[in-house]
């Protein structure tokens, strides 16, 4: 199995975070990690991901200098041989990573 890292970096993305999150877990692959990376939102962003803590292999929640260095911040702690930056008003389509996976299990 090819393992994924998706990155997803937040700020005062309440309205949007749990849909964001869903997408990622309902795609049901086991061999991925999801990595939110905060920017000490002051809306109830980390509490809606705090719902969802088992899901996440890593959350960072920490001053950062912008979507790039949180970004960076993500991929420093990246474990997959595939990276993915999914920010927080984005989502998935359903089988979409399932189709990315399957492929680059296939292929050589």
């Amino acid at each position: 199995m090819t393992k994924l890292s998706i990155i997803t970096p937040t700020y005062n993305a309440e309205k949007f975070i749990e849909k964001n999150i869903n997408s990622v877990i309902s795609q049901g692959i086991k061999d991925i990690e999801h990595i939110i990376v905060d920017s000490i939102s002051s809306d109830r962003t980390i509490d809606i991901v705090n719902k969802y803590k088992d899901h996440f292999s890593k959350i960072i929640v920490e001053k950062d200098n912008g979507i790039y260095d949180a970004m960076n911040k993500g991929i420093k702690l990246c474990e997959g041989y595939y990276l993915g930056m999914l920010n927080a008003g984005d989502k998935y389509t359903p089988e979409g990573l399932n189709i990315i996976h399957g492929y680059l299990n296939s292929s050589n």
